[in-house]
């Protein structure tokens, strides 16, 4: 679910206590998180702030996490398994065509950071170390596997010899896309004015890329 203006200002929408009042504080702590960091960044509120949302006393949130890291990481980890989820579907294994599949990926990428901001800011930049939770971890490298595992069935296309290493290749790839969803294709007010749609500049970007390594889309063509 995406966290919009309209539920922090409404009353009787997902914010307040009615989640405590149903007996599920985690779950309002972790609403709380996400409303907070949409509204003023991942490092922009304290572990009171997301009590107070949650209607609850400060010191009821230590029931569930140890301190306000321990909740910015679980809603990360979260965060990392529907971002796992959504480039695992785009992806779909390279079918029915490795550069369409690969094109998909790119626009999943972008499509999360648009419609799922206070997830993404949480995953990459409220600066929670991986190691917090191995759970996180694994999320995360979960996430990346996705990005590997194409990165490796487009640089088998290419010729052994001066085949570049699939994790160079993966992380490429991911600092590319990375930085224009970061800069212009996220859904909130840090993204910059383009004048042009990301994911355009995305598969420009990409193009220019994998005719460097040299793979067009006709190279895969029958594959």
């Amino acid at each position: 679910m995406r966290w919009t203006k309209g539920d922090r200002d409404n009353p009787a929408g997902p914010a307040g206590p009615r989640g405590y009042h149903h007996g599920n504080l985690k779950e309002a702590l972790v609403r709380a998180a996400l409303e907070l960091i949409a509204e003023k960044g991942p490092a922009g509120f304290t572990f009171a702030d997301a009590a107070r949302w949650a209607g609850v006393s400060p010191a009821a949130p230590y029931r569930h996490f140890r301190d306000r890291d321990e909740l910015i990481a679980d809603v990360a980890r979260r965060g990392f398994e529907l971002f796992s989820a959504a480039l695992t579907k785009a992806w779909n294994e390279g079918r029915p065509e490795l550069m369409a599949a690969f094109d998909r990926l790119g626009r999943a990428y972008l499509d999360f950071a648009r419609q799922q901001p206070a997830y993404y800011s949480a995953m990459f930049e409220a600066g929670v170390s991986l190691d917090t939770d191995p759970q996180l971890r694994a999320a995360s490298e979960a996430a990346f596997a996705v990005l590997r595992g194409a990165a490796e069935k487009l640089v088998a296309l290419m010729p052994a010899q001066g085949r570049p290493p699939a994790l160079m290749v993966a992380l490429h790839v991911w600092s590319m896309t990375h930085g224009i969803a970061s800069l212009f294709g996220r859904g909130d007010a840090a993204r910059r004015a383009l004048p042009m749609p990301p994911e355009e500049l995305l598969e420009a970007a990409m193009l220019i890329y994998l005719r460097g390594l040299g793979l067009t889309p006709g190279s895969t063509s029958g594959r």
